[in-house]
């Protein structure tokens, strides 16, 4: 839901930064740094290591969009776009149980957060592939190398999330309950809109 006001703030910084960046290092490159210390981050959760943790997933994000500034500055590969997406979706997929090791009360939060997570990467991932057989495509969330469906809850409110939950972890089973809500809000409005999208082929 923010993610296009987000990158409308990001993309001139990100894009004017790519302009100089050093060739000997590649996009991919980045992506691949950055799930590093993703991972290192979900570690630091686990430990509760807050302050590192919250500083790593920044560093993560920021590389996240510098990937795809010098992707698009030195030549954007599918090799590039499929790691990309790969790393953004395990990081979500991991930092739910950072907090479920720190602190074993969380479980249930985190596997009601996981399953919500799932869902809208099936559902997403789903109609990209639908949206790329029939060639559709869209740049509102800025140029992707496949289609990105909007919803309520996308990048910039998953960062948010993260975020609050690394900065006030005593919240996290409450926050965690009321962004899976809102997420799998967001998995029901992408089966709407999914289903009105390709509902011509039945007639076919």
């Amino acid at each position: 839901m923010l993610d296009p006001v987000m990158r409308r703030l990001i993309d001139p910084p990100l894009n004017a930064a790519a302009k100089r960046w050093p060739s000997s290092i590649s996009a991919n490159q980045i992506t691949i740094i950055g799930f590093g210390l993703g991972v290192i981050s979900v570690a630091a959760v686990a430990h509760g290591t807050f302050t590192l943790a919250f500083a790593l997933l920044l560093i993560n994000r920021l590389g996240d969009g510098l990937d795809g500034a010098v992707a698009r500055q030195h030549g954007a590969t599918d090799l590039g776009a499929y790691l990309d997406i790969v790393a953004d979706f395990l990081l979500w997929s991991l930092l739910p149980l950072g907090f479920l090791f720190y602190d074993g009360a969380n479980a249930v939060a985190a596997a009601v957060l996981l399953s919500s997570f799932a869902m809208s990467m099936v559902v997403f991932l789903a109609y990209a592939i639908m949206a790329e057989k029939r060639g559709i495509s869209t740049e509102s969330q800025g140029k992707k190398s496949f289609f990105y469906m909007a919803g309520l809850a996308e990048g910039s409110e998953t960062i948010g999330f993260f975020i609050i939950v690394m900065l006030w972890p005593q919240a996290f089973i409450p926050a965690a309950y009321s962004f899976a809500v809102l997420v799998y809000l967001s998995v029901i409005g992408r089966i709407i809109v999914s289903v009105k999208a390709l509902e011509g082929d039945a007639d076919e």
